[in-house]
């Protein structure tokens, strides 16, 4: 898995960093088992603060793509596979159906955000 930040980038570094892991591991380019690197050695190879690192591994952690275990670090937990063909089956549907009323990807993204809930509730 090959994770990069742009210090020039709008967004926060933590954000750059799980957005490369959560597209590794829905794209299926990380599966369920893998070890992420040692947050320590991740922050060190791309120059970054290993808070950043930890902060994006927790977000990950709270989204329930990863687990973090003492002692074994980082694991990539997944979304379940009937959960993750079921939401994709759901996201092309309504992809097709926004993109027929000739709604843009960004406000469909807006859209969507303003409608999800920020916090988990399992």
């Amino acid at each position: 898995m090959l994770i990069r930040v742009d210090r020039n980038a709008a967004g926060p570094l933590h954000e750059q960093v799980a957005d490369a892991i959560r597209t590794a591991v829905l794209d299926g380019d990380s599966t369920r088992g893998d070890r992420l690197p040692a947050a320590r050695e991740l922050a060190e190879s791309l120059n970054i603060s290993l808070h950043t690192v930890l902060r994006a591994y927790q977000a990950l952690r709270d989204e329930g793509l990863i687990e973090l275990r003492r002692g074994t670090g980082a694991v990539v937990i997944g979304l379940p596979d009937n959960v993750a063909r079921d939401a994709i089956r759901i996201l092309d549907d309504a992809a097709a159906r926004l993109r027929d009323l000739g709604v843009s990807p960004s406000v469909a993204l807006e859209l969507f955000r303003h409608r999800f809930p920020t916090t988990r509730t399992t």
